[in-house]
């Protein structure tokens, strides 16, 4: 049962992620298109976004891993 919550939690964790970084990229993008002027510093923020977006697949894991071995 534990495997099963486990490959439940990183399945969650992995869609959120990667529907959080599509929405992160998506919106710079947006936002490069309608000022070009501030690429820059949209795509720096953007890696700041990116880099939070990821870190809950991490954490996703942990609290898998803890659930096998419960």
């Amino acid at each position: 049962m534990g495997v099963l919550a486990a490959s439940v939690t990183m399945f969650g964790a992995a869609i959120a992620g990667a529907f959080g970084d599509c929405i992160v990229i998506f919106k710079t993008l947006e936002g490069m298109v309608r000022q070009p002027e501030m690429a820059g510093q949209l795509r720096s923020t953007m890696f700041i976004g990116v880099g939070l977006v990821e870190s809950m697949p991490i954490l996703g894991f942990v609290v898998s891993l803890m659930l096998m071995n419960k």
